[in-house]
Formats: C-alpha cells, sequence, structure tokens
C-alpha cells in the first residue's frame, strides 16, 4: 500500500479551496446577473438557476453524477478522485460564501472580463495540480480518449459553443449575450494558458558568428546565462562557424543583442519567442499537470 503524502494532498486542498474561490466569484458574483450565457456546466448550471432556481453550485454537482459514471473508465482513478474534490470545493464555495459577497451590478462588459480572468485563474490554478473541475472537463477528456484524432481544442470549443448558443436562446435571448459569452470563452482560454504555459516565457536566441567562445563568455558575463555552442558550416561558402544558442528572459534580450554586435558586427543573430523555459535560473521543474 503506498504511503500517503498528507502534505501534497494538503497543498491541494489549499489550491482547490484558492482556485475555487475565484471560480466561485468570476461565476456567481460577475455573471450570474450579467445576463450572457457561459461555456461549459457552470453555463448549463446557470441556465438551470435561471429556469428552476436551482443553487449553481448543486446544479454543477447534479449534473456531474451521471457524466461521472459513464466517464470514470476513461479518466483514470486518481484524476477521477482529485477531480471530484475539486469539484465539491468549488461548488460549496459558490454556494455558501460566494453569496456572502457583493454582486457586481455595473457594465456587462467589465462583468465579462473580470469572470474572465479570475475564472481562467482559478481553473489554470486546478489543472496545473492535476486535478479538474469534472464536467465538460471529463468530457472533453473522454470524446478524446475515443477519438484521437480529434484535437483537445476543437472538441473543447464546440462543446462550449453548444452551451453558449443553448443559453443565448432559453434564457438571455440577445445577441449582445451571445458576443459576451464568446468574449468570456476566448478570454478564459487565453489567461489560461498564460498562467499555465507564460509565466516562465523568455527569448531563446541562435547566434552565428566565427568568434562563438568569445561570444558565450560576454553573454556570461553580461546576463549571467550559460550558452551552449554548435559547430556549423554555411552552405554556401563552406565555412565553419559558431553557433551559439542561449535561453534567456526578455529583458536580458536586449543587451546580449547589442553586445553580439559589439563583438561581431557580421554575426547573424536569430531571437526566437520561446513559451517556457525550465532548468537551472528558470523554473527548476516542470508543473505537474
Amino acid at each position: 500500500m503506498k504511503n500517503v503524502d498528507w502534505k501534497e494532498i494538503g497543498l491541494d486542498v489549499l489550491v482547490d479551496i484558492v482556485a475555487g474561490m475565484l471560480i466561485a466569484v468570476g461565476v456567481y458574483n460577475f455573471a450570474l446577473n450579467a445576463n450572457f450565457p457561459v461555456a461549459g456546466f457552470s453555463g448549463i448550471a446557470i441556465i438551470m438557476y435561471h429556469l428552476l432556481g436551482l443553487p449553481v453550485g448543486i446544479g454543477t454537482i447534479i449534473l456531474n453524477i451521471p457524466v461521472s459514471i459513464f466517464c470514470y473508465k476513461f479518466l483514470g482513478r486518481t484524476f477521477f478522485l482529485k477531480s471530484v474534490k475539486s469539484m465539491v470545493i468549488s461548488s460549496v464555495l459558490m454556494d455558501y460564501v460566494a453569496p456572502l459577497l457583493p454582486v457586481y451590478d455595473g457594465s456587462r462588459f467589465l462583468a465579462a472580463l473580470c469572470m474572465g480572468v479570475l475564472c481562467g485563474i482559478g481553473y489554470a490554478m486546478i489543472f496545473m495540480r492535476g486535478s479538474s473541475t469534472g464536467g465538460q472537463d471529463f468530457i472533453s477528456v473522454s470524446i478524446k480518449k475515443v477519438k484521437p484524432h480529434i484535437t483537445l481544442g476543437i472538441i473543447t470549443f464546440v462543446l462550449d459553443m453548444v452551451t453558449i448558443v443553448l443559453g443565448t436562446v432559453l434564457v438571455f435571448g440577445d445577441v449582445d449575450g451571445l458576443i459576451y459569452g464568446i468574449i468570456v470563452t476566448y478570454l478564459m482560454a487565453i489567461v489560461m494558458d498564460r498562467i499555465m504555459y507564460g509565466i516562465d516565457e523568455g527569448k531563446l536566441t541562435l547566434i552565428v558568428t566565427e568568434r562563438g567562445e568569445e561570444v558565450a563568455e560576454r553573454i556570461d558575463e553580461y546576463s549571467g546565462r550559460g550558452s551552449t555552442i554548435l559547430k556549423g558550416m554555411g552552405s554556401y561558402s563552406k565555412a565553419k562557424k559558431d553557433v551559439v544558442m542561449c535561453a534567456c528572459n526578455n529583458k536580458q534580450m536586449y543587451t546580449i543583442k547589442k553586445m553580439v554586435h559589439k563583438i561581431d558586427p557580421k554575426a547573424f543573430t536569430i531571437i526566437m519567442e520561446s513559451n517556457e523555459v525550465v532548468g537551472e535560473g528558470f523554473k527548476e521543474e516542470i508543473s505537474e499537470l
């Protein structure tokens, strides 16, 4: 029997509480009275709230019961149990804590922005702990297992649009609401990607030069970054070249570019975006997803 890592479980619960509170505030305090449809099971729960008066958290749990039973075999025991934990915590916070806070009753556009940012951060925190909030996530993962040739992005987009259109037709009934729903869905996706993959972004440079060792030494002197020297050859001239490869953050790249030009004005410098840099001097390890 495996030893229970209580520290890890405690951290999971803490993250679920913080992330669940962000999601609860985004949905209950900003989206509920703003009259625009929301994607996912939260969106369906909001529809049930407007039509039946059922609390959003309870509605989410009710919707998840048959989906969880059907999708269990596709998900794996660990992911399933962690997701149930996250779902229950976020639902309780939505029904019993979020109502204690003021409900925003201003601009629909600002409500959409706030919900998209708060929920995007909350969902990203949960996903980075190897969990989910159930619902549509269960369906998306299960469909992907059955139809691996369909990308997860397409599956999620189709499910999101079905929920948004359904909410517009059954409850809100205006084109503006549909547009706001699409904005929220897009904004949540952008924020989630930024949190999960963009925090440790930087630049990657490839410097083609005849003075590779000097360039590498000066890079270390100027920025404290190590670099790798690759051996290359010009395809036309057949002359031997050094290719200095270096990853650094955005602020350091400008200094490195100027320094390289001073050392070797003829150097060919390629600068590329790097969505995530993992290793010494950057993020030490990959977050558990």
